[in-house]
């Protein structure tokens, strides 16, 4: 008679690693060009103004500025930096 259980007698006995997922950067935050806003699977946020889709669907910046989301829409777009003038 055995005195362990067999290796397949648990079924469920795994966990996946937690992704990261979700939004980095939020609504009044400055961000620089390249930064990444979101991160998704699938285009569940759009990209707005100044705002690119990779091609694993997170949305980075085009430029240095502000986010901000917009109403309509799940959409984020990054609104420009104003240049220093001296």
């Amino acid at each position: 008679m055995a005195h362990k259980k067999g290796q397949g007698s648990v079924k469920n006995g795994r966990d996946s690693n937690a992704k990261r997922r979700g939004v980095k950067k939020y609504a009044g935050e400055v961000v620089t060009t390249g930064s990444i806003l979101i991160v998704q699977c699938g285009t569940k946020w759009h990209p707005g103004a100044n705002v690119k889709r990779a091609s694993n669907d997170h949305l980075f910046a085009l430029c240095d500025g502000t986010v901000y989301f917009s109403s309509e829409g799940r959409k984020i777009n990054v609104k420009p930096a104003e240049p220093v003038v001296a």
